[in-house]
């Protein structure tokens, strides 16, 4: 199994990851034309997506995930409450069949177990994942404003994770942001501090993790080298073990052995 990204942050976001012949797309915040060009920085056409996974209906992860699906006749998965409040994104005539999940319920599509969760954040249904390859497990945490007994559950003993680090809770609240945005920013249903996101790493199995990468990163309020001190801090590596997912280029493949 590998995965990559295709950009991580508020303009825009999209996972791919791989395994067998499988290709699936977490989140697509990006127009059709922008997505091909960052599929094709990966070695990826469009042809090669095997499937769209949305998390949820904001922007930037959902904005472009249905007129990609309906350009290329991909099928994408999603929660009632999510496709409820993503109706706006969805062309008309599409010829790209949407799957309804639960959030507790695990499905496969190809080669890829897919095992969803439920997530804190202020959406209709807003859901993570977890992904098997048989073998291997992937775990992916944005767009929660706080951890979980059942999200720790969920990540624990990855062999990789791709971990929401979204601000420095001291630069947001000194910043420039009006007061409501910094409280919806840091509350519960809002996005994971640095810290925060280091002592939900900490608390998980960490035995087998071969990847952590640091995603959605804010421009404004985080800097990645603070978000790699505090991961770093957690796991008792050096920084340079961490990766830092940026909105211009996401990440590269990493490899899951």
């Amino acid at each position: 199994m590998r995965f990559a990204s295709l950009g991580s942050g508020s303009a825009g976001n999209a996972l791919v990851v791989e395994a067998g012949a499988t290709r699936l797309m977490l989140d697509c915040g990006f127009g059709t034309r922008e997505t091909v060009t960052r599929l094709a920085r990966l070695g990826l056409d469009p042809e090669q997506i095997s499937g769209i996974l949305v998390t949820h209906e904001h922007d930037d992860h959902a904005g472009g995930a249905f007129k990609f699906a309906a350009k290329f006749g991909i099928n994408v998965w999603v929660t009632h409450g999510t496709l409820r409040n993503a109706k706006r994104y969805i062309p008309d005539n599409s010829n790209a069949a949407i799957q309804v999940i639960d959030s507790h319920t695990p499905f496969s599509i190809g080669d890829i177990e897919v095992h969803p969760f439920p997530v804190p954040h202020d959406a209709g249904e807003p859901v993570q994942y977890v992904f098997h390859d048989g073998a291997r497990k992937l775990g992916v945490l944005t767009d929660t404003g706080t951890s979980t007994p059942h999200i720790e559950t969920m990540l624990g003993g990855c062999d990789a994770l791709a971990l929401e680090c979204n601000h420095d809770l001291d630069m947001l609240m000194n910043g420039a942001y009006a007061w409501p945005l910094k409280q919806r920013i840091s509350g519960r249903y809002g996005h994971l501090d640095n810290d925060t996101a280091a002592g939900l790493l900490g608390r998980l199995g960490n035995d087998k993790l071969q990847h952590i990468v640091a995603l959605h990163l804010s421009e404004k309020n985080n800097t990645p080298e603070l978000a790699g001190q505090a991961l770093a801090s957690a796991l008792g590596c050096t920084m340079e073990w961490v990766g830092i997912a940026n909105q211009e280029f996401g990440f590269d493949w990493r490899q899951v052995r």
